[in-house]
């Protein structure tokens, strides 16, 4: 049982560390070329936006995170003329 939840543990942490490092994976929907190909039509594929990568998941909820907490924290402010009662 510990053995298994070190192994989780580890995996979540390597994940996390890929993340970081590189953010983006090659595209998987278009074969990372950037189009796609339907009935004669060549289009630009709608994942990957004709990039060829996307955004990783795990790097995805890490922005996402970043942005919560950002804009649920107030900047403090240095100016000591900036409070309303002086």
């Amino acid at each position: 049982m510990a053995l298994a939840s070190l192994l989780i543990l580890l995996t979540a942490a390597g994940y996390a560390v890929l993340c970081a490092v590189k953010p983006f994976a090659p595209c998987h929907k278009c074969s990372s070329t950037g189009i796609r190909t339907h009935r004669r039509t060549i289009t630009l594929c709608r994942r990957c936006h004709g990039t060829r990568a996307r955004l990783r998941i795990g790097r995805r909820l890490l922005n996402n995170s970043r942005t919560i907490h950002a804009a649920g924290t107030h900047p403090r402010t240095t100016d000591r003329k900036a409070t309303p009662w002086q």
